[in-house]
């Protein structure tokens, strides 16, 4: 699967499945979130072997490091072997402290939540 021949930035960011389209990898690119040895890069860069690409995704930065290069996508279990995630755990945890706040938004006007709602509220925070 790995090849010898050159690949851009968006087409391997694409095969490796950061991105759900090779079109929202190029688009990325273009808004400087993607950054290897401090540059902010255009999507027609040339990828090589043992890069370290830090990707922004607000609000988690990620850092990866090319193992290989791939021109096609495969499946996420190959797509596992082409890099390596460098992606500190305080950053992890960024995303998944999002992701539990986009739970709370209640709907404007319900009012305040009941006795039940706050004792679930406070499992989920760990209070």
């Amino acid at each position: 699967m790995a090849s010898d021949e050159p690949v851009r930035i968006d087409k391997w960011l694409w095969a490796v499945r950061i991105y759900k389209t090779r079109s929202q990898a190029s688009e990325e690119c273009r808004k400087g979130r993607i950054i290897i040895n401090g540059i902010h890069v255009k999507p027609s860069h040339i990828v090589k072997k043992d890069e370290i690409i830090i990707v922004r995704k607000p609000p988690v930065i990620h850092t990866f490091q090319v193992t290989d290069i791939l021109d096609k996508r495969v499946s996420a279990q190959l797509a596992k072997n082409y890099i390596n995630d460098l992606t500190s755990d305080e950053e992890l945890a960024k995303r998944e402290i999002s992701r539990i706040n986009l739970n709370f938004q209640r709907d404007a006007g319900s009012g305040r939540p009941t006795k039940k709602d706050r004792r679930e509220i406070g499992k989920i925070k760990g209070k």
